[in-house]
Parts: structure tokens; sequence; C-alpha cells
């Protein structure tokens, strides 16, 4: 608003009428001449002297005009990134309601097509108002640190190509679709498929699809998407041109539900029975492969290169999970060197895939803008809490309450306050704190709203308390909850700093999206806050919670967190795996 003030004072005094406006024309040119001490004699040699100056300096001009010297340069680049700060240039920005918070945005001298494809992760030719959020997002949060691998992107655009001509309602889909209908595998396909069936909670859900992902790009096969109850409602199409949901004719698709372990389809079930052997020659046109946490040690069989080698064989497969599996491939040593390609920074791997492939549909993308732009955009700076209490009782639990301030003050995520009330804050423009709570229960963003309502701060900052929503209890199968539940794991992805729950696939979700490392807050044991409250997560990367035990090579079990540097147990899940890299924190 001062900027405002005084950019329109200098406009009024631009515009303002001169005080020898009431002169009359000849009156007001022997003012300006007497101004500027000029005579007639003194124009006429004003003139002689620049017609013999004139060619001098053009002769001079055509020395220097191919050999720019590097202040000149520096001086062409300072007037385009001035230009990209000027009030006139930043309507984007204020129609957005990026404050002082995001004056970061601005000031960064990057180039705003590649950040508007962030890094080239994403391609460039969609229909953008289809997908407001696609292009737009960058806006929102900070450039990321981590960029993705020219091969990565390479890859992605031949992934693309191949989802063109093998996706939905293509000449090759068909022919598949017969050979599935068939029952046989007759010859080789030059497309193959892995359909993901839509199941569990929408955390569970995102970074479950994002393992399959990488799956099909590992092996080079199409990913296809059951549309479940929302999936289309929450995200946009991350492909151009070709869908990427399953067709709502393709069959077995309203018996996805009753897949399990017992089906006479399933790869584990199919081992164990002895149907299929890894020798086998020929397999089924399509295979199950259950890899939902309740899996079982033939199911497991899935992460051995053995079994890799006969999966390929089939032209379909259809996989239900509710798991992050990740981990477990970089311990497949036939894409051992592809991964790390693909991820040179190998804790990077959802950050990349998350933002390339989920993208907020245009319903979801207006509670994120309207949300930031009313309570985000103008703090200093802003700090998500996610917290996810495993209770069947309704909170808040004071250990809880307990555990987050400890874990916030002792890390100095949030100022102290003064109880006494005797520090008197003085600044006339004291720093401004938004923290972002989340949580089924409105009693922990109460408290801390009113701890910082009723006292003010040591450190003389202003702390504004907001919670999107709190619907008291987890709603899978509604519309409304989960678009909420989407929006705010994407607001958590936009703070600067973040506070997670342990074993939440929300707070995963979230710290992958934004490129953060999270401070996670211990579990609980005993209605007691744990000491100490939380600890700062190795990567950024979700953790694998239900990972097998079993090396393939030895066939025999073994400790799977302990084969390779990059897979280690997960600071919040001791059985659980995470990948990191080799210089983050052990």
């Amino acid at each position: 608003m001062q900027n405002g003030m005084d950019l329109n004072s200098f406009t009024r005094r631009r515009l303002s009428p001169s005080k020898y406006t009431d002169q009359g024309p000849a009156q007001l040119f022997r003012l300006r001449l007497r101004r500027f001490g000029t005579t007639t004699m003194t124009v006429t040699k004003i003139l002689a002297t620049g017609l013999v100056a004139l060619p001098v300096l053009f002769t001079l001009s055509m020395m220097l005009g191919h050999q720019p010297s590097d202040r000149l340069l520096g001086l062409a680049e300072a007037r385009v990134l001035e230009k990209r700060t000027q009030p006139n240039d930043t309507g984007a920005f204020s129609s957005l309601g990026l404050g002082r918070g995001s004056e970061h945005v601005l000031s960064q001298p990057t180039d705003k097509s590649n950040d508007k494809l962030l890094g080239g992760l994403l391609a460039a030719g969609f229909d953008e108002a289809s997908c407001t959020s696609r292009y737009q997002s960058y806006l929102y949060r900070k450039t990321s640190f981590y960029q993705p691998s020219s091969y990565l992107t390479s890859r992605l655009r031949n992934y693309e190509d191949l989802h063109k001509r093998c996706g939905p309602n293509t000449e090759s889909y068909y022919r598949a679709l017969e050979q599935l209908k068939s029952g046989q595998t007759v010859g080789s396909s030059d497309c193959k498929y892995v359909v993901w069936i839509s199941f569990s909670g929408l955390g569970n859900r995102i970074l479950s699809l994002a393992s399959t992902f990488l799956y099909a790009l590992l092996t080079n096969r199409v990913l296809l998407v059951d549309r479940g109850k929302d999936m289309a409602d929450l995200f946009c199409e991350p492909f151009p041109e070709k869908s990427w949901f399953l067709p709502m004719d393709f069959p077995f698709i309203d018996q996805f539900e009753s897949f399990d372990q017992k089906s006479s389809h399933c790869y584990g079930n199919m081992l164990k029975n002895s149907v299929l052997n890894a020798s086998a020659e020929s397999v089924p046109s399509y295979l199950y492969l259950h890899l939902v946490h309740d899996y079982d040690d033939h199911d497991k069989l899935f992460f051995c290169d053995e079994d890799q080698s006969l999966l390929a064989k089939a032209p379909w497969l259809i996989t239900k999970t509710d798991n992050y599996f990740v981990p477990s491939l970089f311990l497949i040593t036939s894409f051992e060197q592809e991964l790390s390609k693909l991820f040179p920074e190998k804790g990077t791997i959802f950050h990349h895939l998350g933002r390339y492939l989920f993208h907020p549909s245009n319903h979801v993308w207006g509670l994120i803008t309207r949300y930031y732009q009313i309570y985000l955009a103008k703090a200093d700076e802003s700090i998500g809490i996610q917290i996810r209490v495993f209770e069947s009782r309704p909170g808040p639990f004071k250990h809880v309450m307990d555990q987050i301030l400890a874990c916030t003050l002792k890390e100095k995520l949030l100022p102290e306050v003064d109880m006494q009330d005797s520090v008197v804050t003085l600044s006339e423009n004291p720093k401004l704190k938004a923290v972002l709570v989340t949580s089924l229960n409105s009693g922990y963003s109460e408290n801390l709203k009113n701890m910082y309502w009723e006292h003010p701060t040591l450190t003389g900052e202003v702390v504004g308390i907001y919670q999107p929503s709190h619907e008291e209890y987890q709603q899978t199968e509604k519309q409304m909850h989960n678009r909420k539940a989407w929006a705010e794991m994407y607001l958590l992805s936009l703070t600067d700093a973040l506070v997670t729950s342990s074993w939440s696939t929300f707070g995963y979700v979230a710290q992958g999206l934004g490129g953060l490392k999270s401070w996670i807050l211990y579990k609980p044991e005993n209605e007691t806050a744990p000491d100490p409250p939380c600890r700062r997560a190795m990567s950024m990367e979700p953790c694998f919670h239900a990972p097998p035990f079993y090396d393939c090579r030895a066939k025999k079990g073994t400790d799977t967190g302990a084969l390779v540097p990059h897979v280690r147990h997960c600071e919040d899940m001791s059985w659980g795996l995470k990948v990191i890299d080799s210089h983050d924190e052990l």
C-alpha cells in the first residue's frame, strides 16, 4: 500500500499543472530560454557543434556496435529483471494474492517459462483453461532446489509418446483388449499395460499411484488408472492427448473391488498353487498383483528379479496396492541402473513424480488459491502443522498438544510467548508468521490461536493460526471431504517449514510435493508426549509401510533396510523402508 501511495504521489507530481500555465506562449518560450541560460546565438552554436560531432559519434558507434561491454549487457539484463518487477507487470501475481511472503518469487532472476514447466518436468501444449493448476503452481511456491535430471525429462517425453500410441481408443489398445478377452498370450504385444485399481484413502492412493507409474516407466508399460469414485474429480489429466483413465467398458472393471489374494489370476496365489513358476514359457493374458499391506510371502516375490522376468511376458498387469513401494524397487537388480540414471538424487523421486502426475482439478485449485490468498499470501513466513491422531476417542488430547508445542518451540519453528505479558512490542511492522494447521479436530488450532492471542511473543512476531477444515473423522468416500483433503495436502506443501505426524501418508504427500524435510512428530505411547517430541526427516521421500524382508538372491529372510546405503528404515516406523541420498543424515 505504501509503495502504491508513493507511486500515486509521484504520478500526481508528474501530471500536476506547471506554475507557468497561466503565461502566454511567447512568455513561456522566453522563460524556458532564460531557464537554460540560452540565447538565439547560443542555439546556433550548439547546432553547429552538433553537426561537426555527428560523424565522429556515428563512427564510434559502428566500431563498438558489435562489441557490447559486460556492463552494457548487465544493464540490459537489469532492465529485463526490472520489467518483471514493475507494478504493471505483476498483475498475475497480484491477482493470485502473492504478498510479502512471496516477494522472493518476483526477485529471483529465473527463466519464467522454465519455472512454468518445473524445469522441464512438464510438457508444454496443454489447454490451460482445462487445468489451471498445471501451469500456475510455480507462482505459489519457491523454485525447487531439486531439478529433474535430463534423463528423467527425456524418459517422460518418451512415455508420453508411448501413451499417445497405446492409450485408450487407439488401435494398439483395441488389439491388446482383444488379447485380454481371449485369455491367451499370442505372440508379443507392441503395447503392454499396468492397470492401477483405486483403493484406500487419498494419501495412500496418491503414493501407490506414483509407485505404479514409476514401475510403468521401468518396464515400458502404459499406465491406466481406475477412476474409482472421485479420481477424475480431484486430478487433471497428466499426459497429453490421451487420457490416463481406464475406459468404463474395460472388462472386469466391475470386479475390481473383489480382487484379492485368492483371485484365480493373483500372481502370488498362482505361485503358491504351482499354476505358474519362474520358468514358465507362457502366461495368462493378465495377472493380478496383490500388493496391499496384507500381502503374503508369495505376493512379495514381485520384488525379485526372477519374477520380474516372468511378469514381463504378461500383456496386462492389474495391481491393487495401498503402499509407496518405491524403496523395494531399488532392491531389484535389473532396475538399479535405470533408477540411478532417472534419479541421481535418489531422495527426490516422489518430489518429481508427484509434481509431474498430480495437478489439482479446477474445483480443488479454487479451494487452494482462495485460501492461500486470504490467509497465507501476506505472511513473511509460513509453517505447516499436520496432525493425525490414531485414537478411536475424540480429541483434542493434552499429551498431543504438549508434544506439538515441545517440538515447534524447541526447533524454533514457533516463537515463545511471554506468559507475564511484560513484553511491549514497539515494532511498527512486526514479522507476520502464518501457521496452517490440518487436523480432523479443531481443538489443537484453537489452543494455539488462544495462546498467541492472549500473550505477546518474546520475538515481537505476530502469529496467525489458520485451519481450513475439521471434519472430525475420516470420510474417504465423500467427494467434498476428499477435495478438502487434497487441497490441504497441497496447501501444506506451499509452506516454508513443515511438521507432520508419524505414519501419515497425508504428511508424506505434503512434504514430497513441497520438497521439504519435515519435522516428524513421534507416535505417542501410553498417552504420554514422547521425549524428544520430534526429529527431522532424513529425506523428503515417503515411507514404505509394509516392505518385504526377503533376500531374493540368497533366498532367505533378511533386513532389507541394510542391503544398500540409499534404502534405510524410516524415522517414524522402525520396520518401514525409505529412500535417502548418500549425504542424508543416517
